[in-house]
């Protein structure tokens, strides 16, 4: 059955369309907002996977170029890998979705999201989101059963705008992606200009509204096409409730007390230990089949144990109070030779972050729908196995790994300087250490510094706090810089960064439903606090960026020419901007505004390089005055080289006080004169006279100047010659 509904938010029009495409899928459906179209579809093996105790979930997410009516780059000519604009959109969609799936379901689910349209101004991310669950709803045999909505919203000029175009983020001052049920948010995703919290909670509110709105027309679609799901019965725990008992009261004790060993490995070994003493207590005959048994109640012990001592004692199992940060220390300037380098340390996490500085030519071409742009600020988050003690094969970046180092990235990005303060391209990258949770905060931390260090002037430094919830429905506990077990067991993974005047990213997943305003407001409120507590840490090792850059950074400087020069720097086939480079190191990019960069670490390099553009791209005045170069001599005068391009006659009346009867005698090819401009006809040829200095010369030293009989000019002897097609060399005058 075919259906097609729509639904204004923000008055934009959303629309779902069902039955059309797709129709072999489990469920499919389009949905669209303006002339941007994604088709999402969903499709469940089955029967159950045997031998897991996870989701089996893949979210597959493509940009397809042809739907912005581009053909790809590269020798292929076709899309090749994720880009990681489609591996965040990927977990995007995947981080609301997951935790609404039943417990227990263990069958393979695949969500497809293919971009069919894309107009350039709206983003087919929120789309992909939204038809996801429409999808998955749609799928009888997916047991899916709670809708999730999406929607997006910007500022601009102090005023909310829902779904806003790509042209609305970048005039406003936030960017939040929100994802929620009809209860309650279950994602966030934002990047702010140091907003106030407040402000962001009612962005919150004002999306949520929205969502409703979206989950409901999803409802309504349902309805109309009588779809009802199949039925699905989670899977009973395959041990009898006696023997779950028997384990309970034997062993968990001693397992609450192996939880409260302070220090992350050690608590792990001191649990491994007990739990293959409680598996070598089994009869031999059963430890094949109940010892998987035995590692599930364990697992769920541990669980247990870690959310009562925080709800029912008052505690955490590190003695943490519930607002505390672990023990902090900052270091810079560790490396010596990286261009910037730091070292944060918070509790048994650990980041190594270092900054490079580049030239434009280091920027990096991102191809999208719009068309190609540069991105001249990068951060790259590495997770090596030895941070958390495993043996793994090191593979090319994850989506964790993507995702972690975009929340830096946009962390960062507010105090970033602008091109023309700083013209350079920053690569930061961040090497986690060590991990006993929020890594990606330690990299934001350490970013920070590693900035700072290599001389990068941002305008303020930026730290960030990992904030956990562990609720029961009636009671809760917000937790501030939560640890990996705190995570793992807790309600909400809040992540919140910022300056002393504001929040510049959010990333928050929540596994409850109900979460209201005002737990979020207590949330925000630690996290400013924690945020602040951090901020004076870092700046006991470094208040403020370096003055200067590291000696092993390249030195750029930036200066403009006329655009209607640059084909002189540049020359016939790149010839002469080849031999700047060969005759003085540097390295030189000339933009199309004209504005050129050269970096070289040799000040006189760059001294050289600038003195030869600017003689390439400068308009000779009428009263200035040059070291010429004698180029060609004829009979009635010289043609002196003032600047590259750019010659003058030099006649032979012009040239001493005295009358010259073969100008051979005085000027020879190579010969260097100087010369004053005292003339530019309205043909660009430049007259020259070096008898004008010496005459002013002998007016300082108070001589008369002789009057001397001006000989009769004609063509041959320096006159203006008639029009040629020759060379401008071969005029009687020179040209600019």
């Amino acid at each position: 059955m075919h259906i097609e509904k729509s639904v204004e938010v923000g008055g934009k029009k959303l629309t779902f369309e069902l039955g059309k495409l797709a129709k072999q899928a489990d469920g499919s459906c389009t949905v669209r907002l303006a002339d941007t179209m994604v088709l999402v579809t969903a499709c469940g093996a089955p029967t159950e996977r045997t031998g897991i105790d996870f989701l089996p979930l893949t979210v597959d997410y493509r940009e397809y170029t042809y739907a912005g009516g581009r053909i790809p780059g590269g020798w292929f000519k076709r899309e090749g890998r994720p880009t990681e604009k489609e591996i965040l959109t990927c977990r995007a969609i995947d981080r609301p979705l997951r935790p609404l799936f039943p417990s227990g379901y263990h069958r393979e689910t695949q969500i497809i999201g293919m971009v069919l349209s894309a107009d350039g101004s709206n983003d087919p991310d929120i789309l992909a989101l939204n038809g996801a669950s429409m999808s998955l709803m749609a799928a009888r045999k997916i047991p899916f059963f709670t809708p999730v909505g999406g929607a997006r919203v910007g500022r601009v000029n102090g005023e909310f705008v829902l779904f806003p175009t790509h042209e609305e983020r970048d005039a406003g001052d936030l960017d939040l992606v929100v994802a929620g049920t009809e209860e309650a948010v279950v994602m966030v995703e934002c990047g702010a200009a140091e907003l106030d919290e407040h402000i962001l909670l009612d962005a919150l509110d004002l999306a949520h509204g929205a969502i409703k709105k979206i989950i409901a027309t999803q409802r309504e679609i349902i309805a109309e096409l009588g779809i009802e799901k199949d039925e699905w019965v989670p899977p009973e725990n395959p041990w009898p409730e006696a023997f779950e008992a028997s384990i309970r009261e034997q062993w968990r004790g001693r397992l609450a007390e192996a939880l409260a060993i302070k220090g992350k490995l050690e608590q792990q070994d001191a649990i491994r230990a007990l739990r293959d003493e409680a598996i070598a207590a089994l009869p031999d005959e059963d430890t094949a089949e109940q010892g998987p048994w035995l590692k599930k109640i364990f697992e769920t012990m541990v669980k247990e144990i870690t959310r009562t001592t925080i709800l029912d004692e008052g505690r955490r199992l590190d003695g943490r109070a519930f607002d505390e940060i672990r023990p902090v220390s900052c270091e810079v300037d560790i490396l010596p030779r990286t261009h910037g380098s730091a070292l944060f340390t918070r509790g048994e996490t650990q980041a190594m972050v270092t900054c490079t500085l580049g030239t434009s030519e280091d920027t990096q071409i991102i191809e999208a729908f719009e068309g190609e742009s540069r991105e001249r600020f990068l951060l790259h988050y590495n997770f090596p196995p030895f941070s958390v003690g495993e043996v793994r094969f090191l593979r090319s970046p994850g989506r964790r790994e993507i995702g972690h180092g975009n929340l830096a990235k946009r962390a960062l990005t507010p105090v970033i300087p602008s091109e023309e303060e700083f013209p350079y391209t920053m690569r930061v990258v961040s090497d986690i250490l060590e991990s006993n949770g929020s890594s990606s905060m330690a990299t934001v931390c350490g970013g920070s510094m590693a900035l700072m260090s290599a001389g990068v002037p941002i305008r303020k430094a930026v730290a960030g706090v990992a904030m956990g919830l562990v609720s029961d429905g009636s009671r809760h506990v917000v937790l501030t810089d939560i640890a990996g077990q705190e995570d793992h067991y807790g309600d909400m993974d809040f992540k919140v960064t910022g300056t002393r005047d504001g929040v510049t990213a959010l990333q928050m997943d929540i596994k409850i439903s109900g979460l209201d305003r005002s737990i979020m407001e207590q949330a925000l409120e630690q996290a400013r606090q924690g945020r602040m507590f951090l901020l004076d840490k870092m700046a006991e090792a470094i208040p403020s960026a370096h003055e200067d850059i590291s000696p092993y950074a390249p030195r750029i400087v930036q200066i403009k020419i006329d655009p209607d020069t640059i084909r002189n720097v540049i020359g016939p086939g790149g010839k002469t901007i080849r031999s700047i480079v060969d005759t003085t190191g540097a390295r030189i990019n000339v933009e199309d505004d004209g504005t050129v960069q050269i970096a070289t670490n040799d000040e006189a390099a760059a001294k050289k390089a600038i003195d030869i553009i600017n003689g390439l791209t400068r308009m000779p005045q009428v009263g200035e005055v040059y070291d010429g170069t004698v180029r060609r001599i004829e009979p009635y005068g010289a043609f002196v080289e003032i600047l590259p391009n750019h010659d003058g006659l030099l006649h032979i009346s012009e040239i001493s006080m005295e009358r010259i009867p073969d100008i051979r005698d005085v000027l020879k090819e190579g010969d260097v004169i100087k010369v004053k401009i005292i003339g530019i006809d309205s043909s660009d040829r430049i007259k020259l006279s070096h008898r004008v200095l010496l005459e002013e010369e002998a007016r300082a030293r108070g001589e008369e100047i002789p009057h001397r009989e001006e000989p009769r000019r004609d063509n041959r002897r320096g006159g203006r010659p008639p029009r040629s097609s020759h060379h401008k060399k071969d005029h009687g005058g020179g040209r600019r």
